[in-house]
């Protein structure tokens, strides 16, 4: 492909001359969509502050994973002009966090007002002689003083000496203190006549920690970030060494290089830049903040009120609407309606419960011989984990967890022994390969022959995040599907890459090369006159061959639909490379999870847990799974992507100069994910769902 300017774009390319995207500007670019969500005057007051929590958690994990990750590119990258190239986005990054940590403020003061009219009064700083300032004195001698850590002699390695996003409130040189981690970061009270009032604990320090020092200069208080990424792979000899090496590696997060320092309170020019110089880093990746260093936080807020203060100002839950099918207790046969049809959850508007039902239908029918799974997230919330260690002692039962996955490693290490202690065959991944796919199979004895039941899911098996994440998962007995699942497992449990299917495709076997055709065959039907027409939504767009591919196609006059929510390097609306292509992103309540990929020309939607990244497509086990039930299939083509992209409430369009901007109204509003919600509670009436001749499957009953 001939390389072209874009005069308009050069801040957010690697390369002017080349038409894609850094991927890391597109994220900040996405946590602005997610702050703009903190504003947006149709969430309840709760939920935007929740908004303002996610876009600061979203900003520590990137310096953690990506920041990190760009800087150990600049220093390995020898090639000048590669190396300039890598610089001018090291520095637009961080130019791009300063204007972010300013609206982030910003919001913060809007939505402390909004918060106040609700009598939610977030204390910073309040007089001395106010009952709030009492209130925090109270808290702070209770709860903080007796676990700060008082030291002497503070230099540089002061900070080295931290954990990962752990504080260090400064006094001077000879005095300091550090935080413990098991502070949280947010402490409230309710004050009778007077609403909740609310502290941050670094105002609380800062506010309360003074008086105790006479005679000192303003305290300040720092915080580091540091390099939390690592990789650990197999010994091919010996695959149960990863938990060990897990462990091992899970200790460096503590003892990464520090990619950031945030700062509140009073420091000199001076003293900051000493630090920059004498840990080794860019004084720009020393951010002072104007308010508090823990707007992560504000997450506890939408647990710990009360019920009476919460309710009214958060978002309703969602019914708990469970298809009838899955409720046993009505006395129908879940298998025997699987074996007449595929059935289709949409979570969370399908609530999690359904198939939590078919799991423990599962565990307990002693006509199951076995029952095997991947995990690569998953919660103690859940119960998946209690009914297959007891499934455990009358079946086989065998898991392959993912023991990398991030920041889960802990948990998903725990996972896998207590599985293994209550007799389950418990496998991991292997090499290099992260196995990020969602399967059950569950084997079945009827009539003296084994008959094979799977779910295959877009999401993780996890309860938690199922109430707050877009997902699709297919129950299905096709027979092609069942080889195919169980070709699957057999090859990951000899520790070999899983090949040759009938219907599912996997990476990084097979899945790259097979979006590459599909495009290209709609490529081909567009020159030769037919309606082509791609959409897919995925949560990262990013790999260039494809991009490359998706721009071909434009040309060749194939429409395009891309639904991307977070990083998205490919350009649309250009002329005469990518006019015919949308690129559409939606943030809303749920963080939309779901990947699903049609191509009209070859009449195949493929739903799947890989994004269109390089590292879903060769460092990944993944699956993507067709969608073969016709009825099935028209609810998604007719139904839920025009939904997407009817969307003119919270949906954003990327423009030709690299600019999200909000979708124009209509005369009438939507917003896809109130739509989908009120289909779930409508039982899918009107929809292809409802024309399927097991319409039972979709007849959905609140539990």
């Amino acid at each position: 492909m001939s390389s072209l300017p874009y005069p308009t774009l050069p801040f957010l390319m690697l390369d002017p001359q080349r038409p894609f995207i850094h991927r890391d500007l597109s994220w900040i670019q996405f946590n602005e969509r997610v702050l703009a969500e903190a504003r947006s005057r149709s969430n309840p007051i709760l939920e935007q502050l929740k908004f303002l929590a996610i876009s600061a958690s979203n900003l520590d994990e990137f310096f953690m994973i990506r920041f990190a990750s760009l800087q150990r590119s600049i220093s390995s990258t020898r090639i000048d002009e590669n190396k300039d190239n890598l610089l001018r986005i090291h520095g637009t990054l961080l130019d791009s966090v300063a204007r972010f940590g300013v609206k982030q403020y910003r919001t913060f003061s809007l939505l402390r007002k909004e918060a106040a009219k609700e009598k939610i009064f977030f204390q910073v700083k309040p007089p001395k002689n106010s009952k709030a300032f009492q209130v925090g004195k109270e808290i702070f001698e209770k709860e903080i003083l007796p676990l700060l850590e008082m030291k002497s002699n503070f230099d540089s390695a002061s900070l080295q000496d931290l954990r990962n996003l752990q504080l260090l409130a400064y006094v001077h040189e000879q005095l300091y203190f550090e935080v413990p981690s098991s502070i949280p970061l947010l402490h409230w009270r309710e004050v009778e006549n007077e609403g909740v009032c609310i502290f941050f604990l670094d105002d609380l320090i800062l506010s309360h920690l003074d008086p105790m020092l006479p005679g000192k200069e303003k305290m300040g208080i720092l915080r580091i970030t540091r390099d939390s990424d690592y990789s650990a792979d197999f010994s091919e000899e010996d695959p149960a060494s990863l938990p060990d090496a897990i462990k091992k590696k899970l200790g460096t997060r503590d003892k990464g290089k520090i990619v950031r320092i945030q700062h509140h309170g009073s420091f000199s020019a001076d003293f900051l830049l000493t630090l920059a110089v004498q840990l080794k880093i860019d004084p720009r990746q020393v951010f002072r903040v104007s308010g508090t260093l823990f707007f992560q936080g504000l997450f506890a807020l939408s647990k710990a009120l009360p019920e009476a203060i919460r309710a009214p100002l958060s978002y309703p839950a969602l019914p708990n609407l469970v298809p009838q099918p899955f409720r046993r207790d009505l006395g129908i046969d879940l298998f025997s309606e699987m074996r007449d049809s595929d059935l289709v959850l949409h979570h969370p508007y399908d609530s999690f419960d359904g198939f939590l039902e078919w799991v423990r239908l599962a565990c307990e029918d002693p006509n199951v011989t076995s029952i095997e799974q991947t995990i690569y997230r998953t919660d103690s919330t859940s119960g998946i984990v209690e009914l297959l260690k007891k499934a455990a002692s009358t079946k086989k039962v065998k898991v392959i967890l993912e023991l990398r996955a991030r920041f889960d490693e802990t948990n998903n290490l725990k996972v896998s022994e207590e599985l293994r202690q209550a007799g389950a065959e418990v496998h991991f991944g292997f090499g290099s390969l992260k196995l990020h796919a969602k399967i059950i199979l569950v084997t079945r004895k009827e009539n003296g022959q084994e008959k094979r039941y799977v779910h295959l899911s877009t999401g993780n098996y996890n309860a938690r995040t199922a109430r707050q994440y877009t997902d699709i998962s297919i129950l299905t007995c096709n027979q092609q599907i069942g080889e195919d699942v169980r070709h699957f497992f057999d090859a990951v449990f000899q520790n070999k890459v899983p090949t040759q299917f009938q219907q599912l495709v996997t990476a990084p076997a097979a899945l790259h090369q097979k979006i590459r055709s599909l495009i290209r065959k709609e490529t081909e039907a567009a020159k030769s006159g037919k309606k082509a027409r791609i959409i897919a939504k995925v949560n990262a767009l990013i790999d260039e061959k494809i991009i490359e591919d998706l721009y071909a196609a434009s040309n060749a006059g194939v429409e395009i639909d891309m639904i991307v929510r977070g990083s998205c390097s490919l350009i649309p609306g250009v002329k005469g490379l990518s006019e015919n292509i949308r690129v559409t992103s939606i943030v809303d309540r749920f963080l939309e999870h779901s990947r699903m990929y049609y191509f009209k020309n070859s009449e195949v939607i493929y739903l799947s847990s890989a994004d269109w990244m390089p590292r879903n497509f060769f460092s990944r086990l993944e699956i993507a799974f067709p969608v073969l039930d016709k009825y099935i299939y028209r609810y998604i083509t007719e139904v839920v992507l025009p939904a997407y992209l009817k969307d003119n409430v919270k949906a954003r369009r990327l423009n030709s100069r690299g600019v999200w901007e909000k979708v124009g109204k209509s005369s009438e509003s939507h917003r896809a994910q109130e739509y989908f919600a009120q289909l779930a509670q409508e039982r899918y009436a009107s929809t292809p769902l409802s024309e399927h001749p097991y319409f039972l499957p979709y007849t959905i009953l609140q539990k």
